[in-house]
């Protein structure tokens, strides 16, 4: 059973006139949900999200995120992070949409969610905003799993274009936990080299798999099944989650790679078919990057038309 999760907070965060990151991305998601005849559920507030935001991100981060919002300095850490009147509502509507998916896959085998929502988070390191980013739903959704369902081994896959830098950071210590990543390199954020793989205990359980600008079909499909997927394989984690760019496409303003709709749906039959294999069809996918809007609907369906029919 596959089935999405947002929610209407989502669209608060507004951004200044031409900003890539903004509400309309969301509603072309959801329009491809619709295309794919995906059910979307919205069940709004979630009573652990206060508590896993300051375990991940520490209560710190959070207050100097909220006076910047309370007194309205327009920017928090960097120019790609505008602060405005509904951001922070957005951000938790974002997190609560992907502990409440997070929640559903874990109670049973054969569950799988599409968290679409926005603001993306994998960027978010742990008390820093980046690249679009306030909190970083993925590495949330992870350890909710883990302190309140139970969870002992994690994979995250990460196929937006840019790498992913705050779900590695936050994670580069823990030897249950692999983070496998396809991205452009060299990009931003500037991490991701293939030497990147984990330190201390956690060395072996990062996977960069960084790839030239121009990439399409092809050599994404090698680096996709051929390196990340058979990692996850072999680490066979308890529930997967997955990191969901759609910026690798051929028209993206954010990115240099040439990815065909096609391409999308094949990674999406790809992990289905992984997820059915090793941890039961449990899987939670979670919207990142994707900036054409024009293509944007058509990406989403693809991916879960892919990721339904891998499922089986």
């Amino acid at each position: 059973m596959l089935a999405a999760f947002t929610d209407p907070r989502c669209d608060l965060h507004r951004a200044p006139f031409g900003y890539p990151e903004r509400p309309e991305r969301l509603a072309r998601v959801l329009d491809g949900v619709e295309q794919a005849e995906i059910e979307i559920r919205r069940p709004g507030a979630h009573a652990g999200a206060v508590a896993v935001v300051d375990a991940v991100h520490g209560r710190a981060y959070v207050d100097r995120l909220a006076r910047s919002a309370a007194r309205g300095d327009g920017l928090i850490d960097s120019s790609d992070n505008p602060l405005g009147p509904g951001t922070l509502e957005a951000a938790w509507g974002a997190v609560e949409a992907v502990l409440h998916a997070s929640d559903w896959v874990a109670e049973g085998p054969d569950r799988a969610a599409f968290a679409a929502v926005r603001p993306p988070g994998h960027h978010a390191e742990r008390s820093m905003a980046m690249g679009f980013c306030y909190f970083n739903n993925v590495a949330l959704a992870a350890a909710h799993l883990r302190s309140a369902r139970g969870a002992q081994r994690l994979a995250i896959f990460d196929f937006d274009v840019h790498h992913g830098n705050g779900t590695q950071h936050l994670f580069e210590e823990d030897p249950g936990l692999l983070y496998a990543s396809i991205h452009q390199y060299p990009f931003y954020p500037g991490t991701g080299a293939a030497s990147e793989r984990g330190i201390g205990a956690g060395e072996g359980t990062t996977l960069n798999v960084p790839l030239a600008a121009g990439c399409g079909d092809e050599r994404y499909r090698e680096a996709v099944e051929e390196v990340a997927l058979r990692a996850i394989r072999g680490f066979t984690p308890d529930i997967l989650l997955v990191s969901v760019g759609f910026d690798a496409w051929r028209a993206d303003p954010l990115g240099g790679m040439r990815v065909s709709r096609h391409g999308f749906e094949g990674w999406g039959r790809a992990i289905g078919k992984l997820a059915r294999e090793v941890c039961e069809g449990r899987l939670v996918s979670v919207l990142e990057g994707g900036y054409d809007l024009t293509a944007l609907g058509e990406l989403t369906a693809a991916y879960l038309s892919g990721l339904a029919d891998g499922l089986g």
